[in-house]
């Protein structure tokens, strides 16, 4: 009889132990979106799992990507660099998504001209302009006009952009409709837009390959991914006039007028893209996850919860040596409040 009930509690704990097992397996996490903040968001889900041993599989397949997986609820959390509009927040399955910044970065004007040894020098018109294909050789007058003494190749332009929905390019269209009528008026603002030439890449990874294989290519990507490919990038004049290298302090100096005086109730699907101020780099933006307000499966629910909090506090501080700006602090305070409407129960 002893040995029964001892045989009996043996098999009660192995199954309590089993089913223990399957609850942390059941709260591992599943993401996918933006390629824009993959270098961030792989270190911050190594580091978070390391720490708590919850695993984050996060999918680098661009904005319009995590946005579709998200409204279908097919994962955990979206990510992208271009914030839903309304008609895809009413699409959205498991009713309010809500946006939550992690970092912001900069869209940089990558190039492929190994003769010139400064830095480029392009104002916003005139990249708008190289991209919708009126001006088409490097050493254009234009192009002349803003870097004096440069010794620039009388060859083609060869323009390459994002083949996939991407936030990277909200990013860029935002940018260019906002200094750029001709722009406005014709291929517009969107994760994915009617490019009047050039030619396609797939990701960031897709541009930054293309535009290091051609000679005499110009294209765009997160500042990360031109300094993991060794890419030229050009200085992009700002509001203020003033030609701005892209880094750390110019996109933090784009997101300081936007930090101060933030509603309370904003849903932080904000732009920051040529702001006031000389120290400004003009293309930059935050970048997103994607989270429903009420959350399905409470155990995973708490899980994401706990990772927010972590990111908002730890994950900033890692930011700056892949290249990404922290969020300011105000912001950062207000997200403390946000995350708390996130109902996991």
């Amino acid at each position: 009889m002893r040995k029964s009930i001892l045989r009996g509690l043996a098999l009660s704990a192995m199954a309590t132990s089993l089913v223990a097992g399957n609850a942390v397996q059941a709260q591992d996490l599943t993401g996918a979106g933006a390629t824009f903040p993959y270098p961030m968001y792989s270190k911050w889900f190594n580091d978070y799992a390391a720490k708590t041993g919850v695993k984050i599989n996060y999918q680098s397949i661009g904005s319009g990507g995590g946005v579709r997986q998200i409204s279908e609820q097919t994962v955990d959390f979206g990510a992208t660099d271009g914030p839903m509009s309304d008609e895809e927040l009413a699409k959205a399955k498991g009713g309010r998504i809500l946006h939550i910044p992690t970092v912001m970065g900069a869209d940089v004007v990558v190039y492929n001209l190994p003769e010139l040894k400064a830095p480029l020098k392009l104002s916003g018109e005139l990249i708008a302009d190289i991209f919708l294909g009126k001006v088409t050789k490097w050493n254009d007058a234009r192009i002349a006009a803003e870097n004096k003494g440069a010794a620039l190749p009388g060859t083609d332009i060869v323009v390459v952009h994002r083949s996939d929905g991407s936030g990277t390019t909200y990013i860029w269209t935002d940018y260019l409709t906002a200094v750029s009528k001709a722009w406005a008026a014709g291929p517009g603002k969107g994760k994915d837009v009617k490019w009047p030439v050039g030619i396609g890449g797939k990701g960031n990874e897709g541009v930054a390959g293309q535009v290091k294989q051609i000679p005499g290519a110009i294209g765009y990507v997160e500042l990360v991914y031109a300094r993991q490919n060794k890419l030229a990038y050009a200085h992009v004049k700002n509001a203020a006039g003033a030609y701005v290298e892209p880094t750390i302090a110019s996109v933090t100096a784009a997101a300081a007028a936007i930090a101060k005086g933030l509603p309370k109730d904003t849903d932080f699907r904000l732009s920051i893209v040529n702001p006031g101020g000389k120290d400004a780099y003009p293309i930059a933006s935050m970048t997103w996850l994607l989270v429903y307000e009420q959350q399905g499966n409470a155990a995973k629910g708490k899980q994401l919860v706990d990772f927010l909090k972590w990111m908002l506090v730890y994950g900033q501080k890692s930011a700056p040596a892949l290249d990404y700006a922290p969020l300011p602090a105000p912001i950062v305070k207000q997200l403390q409040d946000r995350i708390k409407q996130i109902k996991v129960g």
